[in-house]
């Protein structure tokens, strides 16, 4: 395998390897945004329940029980890393759009670093084509060298 053919081909591996980081990043953008519109759906919950209203509390498994709301200014909101606290209707909306923000910054970064990727990969793919095109010169000017003598 000549030396361009080696560069061909650990280029192609660098695509690959770029390409496998580009759509687990990828990946994880789309899992931030679905737990964002979980929070979203948990804001307008809380905006729209009232003292007194029934609700369905899951319990684990697919089960869930009835329930009715005793004060909506005790609500418990998952803080992260195995940490919840008790807030007021008011707290804890504020507790959720806090959230939502940092995941808005995590998506920020996370397409920072997609961009970043894409950028490179450019780059190797430009290298990719001009070692193509001078293989193929070289395969050319071997063909049409001087005719061999009778």
């Amino acid at each position: 395998m000549s030396a361009g053919q080696q560069e061909l081909q650990a280029l192609s591996e660098q695509l690959q390897e770029i390409q496998d980081a580009i759509e687990s990043l990828e990946a994880t953008v789309e899992g931030i945004r679905e737990r964002q519109e979980e929070i979203d759906e948990g804001i307008s919950a809380i905006e729209g329940i009232e003292t007194g209203t029934t609700v369905q509390v899951p319990l684990g498994g697919g089960a869930y029980a009835r329930a009715e709301i005793q004060d909506v200014d005790e609500l418990i909101v998952d803080l992260g890393a195995d940490y919840a606290a008790e807030f007021d209707r008011e707290g804890a909306i504020e507790a959720l759009e806090d959230k939502s923000d940092r995941l808005d910054d995590r998506i920020e970064e996370v397409t920072e670093q997609i961009s970043e990727l894409e950028s490179e990969s450019s780059q190797l793919e430009g290298r990719a084509q001009q070692l193509q095109q001078q293989a193929l010169q070289q395969q050319m000017g071997g063909m049409g060298g001087p005719a061999p003598d009778e």
